[in-house]
C-alpha cells in the first residue's frame, strides 16, 4: 500500500500552496491588470487613493479568488481530516454498544496520522472481537471437560447413598480417578491462567536435569509399555541446568501423556542434550505425524490436531498448552516438527550463565 504524506506535512503544503496562490493573484494579477488598463483603459485608473469603478471590480474579484481557494482547501483538508474522524468515532459508540464487528472506513484519501488512527483501531476491534471469541470458547470448553468427571462423580456418589452400589474397593479407586483428573485440570488451568498474566513462578535452581527427569521417566514406563510403547531415553547425565525442575517434570509429563493417548505404538524416545547454548528436551515418536498446517495450533489450549481422535482417547486439550507455557516461563519455546514418520516435540530454553557441563 502506497504511504501517504504525514499530517503535519500535508496541511503545510497545503497551506502553503494556498499562499502561493493568493499571492500569485495578488501580485501577478494586479501587475497584469494594470498593464493591461494601461495599454487600452488608461482613463480606468484612479489617481488618487480612492479606487476607480474598474479597480473596484478587480479587488473584488480579486478577493473573491483568493477566498475561493482558501475554501476549496478548507473543504479538502477538513474532508481528509473530519471524515476519519467521524468514522472511528462512530465504530467507537457502536463498540460500546457491543458490537464488536464495527469497522472505521479507509479510503485512499485519508491522511497518514488519521489512516494509522483508523487502522489502529480496526486491529484493536479485531482483537477485541477474537479475545471475547476466545473467551467464549474458553467457558465452553472447560464446561465440556468438567461436565464429564462431575456427571459420573454424582452418578457414582448418588448411587452408594441410595444404596444401588455396593461399596467397593473398584468404586473408590474410580472415584479417585475422577478426583485426580479433575485436580489435573484446575491445575493446568490455573497454570495457563498465571502464565497468560505474567505471573507464572519459576524457582530456577541449578540441578543435573537428568537426574530430576528419570524418576518421570520410571513412573510412565508401565503404562507406555502396557499401550505398546518401547522408551528409549539418552539422558545427558553431566548436564546443569538453571531451571524450575517441578515445572520441567510437569513439562515432561504432559509431553508423554500427549504421546501416550495420540501416538502410534512403537519407539517413543526421550533425549536431554545441550545445544548452542539451550538445552533441549525432545520427545520423539513413530507416527501418525501432525500436518504442518496444524503443528503450531496444537500448542493452543483445547485445540487438538485431530478432535475425532482426541475424543476417542480422551484428553482435556490443556497438556500441550501447559507445555508452551512452562516454556516461554523460562524464556523458552516449545516446537513439534516431522522426525521420520511421527513427530518431535522439542522444549527449549536457556541453559543460564551458570549451567555449563562439567
Amino acid at each position: 500500500m502506497k504511504r501517504t504524506p504525514g499530517l503535519r506535512r500535508q496541511i503545510i503544503q497545503s497551506l502553503a500552496v494556498m499562499a502561493l496562490g493568493i499571492i500569485v493573484i495578488a501580485v501577478f494579477g494586479s501587475y497584469a491588470f494594470y498593464a493591461i488598463a494601461v495599454a487600452y483603459m488608461p482613463d480606468s485608473i484612479s489617481e488618487t487613493w480612492i479606487p476607480s469603478r474598474v479597480e473596484m471590480i478587480w479587488i473584488g474579484c480579486t478577493i473573491i479568488a483568493a477566498l475561493s481557494m482558501a475554501v476549496f482547501v478548507a473543504i479538502r483538508l477538513s474532508r481528509r481530516l473530519i471524515t476519519p474522524l467521524n468514522s472511528v468515532a462512530h465504530s467507537l459508540r457502536e463498540v460500546a454498544q457491543g458490537k464488536l464487528d464495527a469497522r472505521a472506513s479507509l479510503d485512499e484519501q485519508t491522511m497518514g496520522e488519521t489512516a494509522q488512527l483508523v487502522r489502529d483501531f480496526n486491529t484493536m476491534a479485531e482483537r477485541l472481537q477474537h479475545m471475547t471469541r476466545e473467551r467464549a470458547f474458553w467457558s465452553a470448553a472447560i464446561a465440556h471437560e468438567l461436565r464429564t468427571p462431575v456427571t459420573i462423580l454424582r452418578g457414582r456418589l448418588q448411587g452408594l447413598a441410595e444404596g444401588v452400589f455396593t461399596p467397593s474397593e473398584d468404586i473408590f479407586e474410580g472415584l479417585l480417578r475422577q478426583v485426580e483428573g479433575l485436580s489435573r485440570l484446575i491445575e493446568d488451568l490455573r497454570v495457563l491462567s498465571l502464565n497468560e498474566n505474567g505471573h507464572l513462578d519459576i524457582q530456577r535452581v541449578s540441578v543435573r536435569l537428568a537426574d530430576e527427569l528419570n524418576p518421570v521417566l520410571q513412573a510412565f514406563t508401565t503404562p507406555l509399555t502396557e499401550k505398546g510403547f518401547q522408551l528409549h531415553s539418552d539422558l545427558d547425565a553431566s548436564l546443569l541446568v538453571e531451571c524450575d525442575p517441578v515445572r520441567i517434570r510437569q513439562a515432561l509429563m504432559g509431553l508423554l501423556e500427549n504421546a501416550l493417548q495420540h501416538a502410534t505404538p512403537g519407539n517413543l524416545r526421550v533425549s536431554l542434550r545441550q545445544a548452542n547454548g539451550l538445552c533441549q528436551l525432545t520427545v520423539e515418536d513413530d507416527g501418525p505425524g501432525i500436518d504442518s498446517a496444524l503443528a503450531e495450533a496444537i500448542f493452543e489450549a483445547f485445540r487438538r490436531g485431530d478432535p475425532s481422535r482426541s475424543r476417542q482417547s480422551g484428553g482435556s486439550g490443556l497438556g500441550l498448552a501447559v507445555v508452551k507455557a512452562i516454556a516461554e516461563a523460562h524464556g523458552g519455546d516449545v516446537i513439534c516438527q516431522p522426525a521420520g514418520q511421527g513427530s518431535a516435540f522439542v522444549m527449549a530454553w536457556p541453559i543460564g550463565a551458570q549451567a555449563l557441563e562439567r
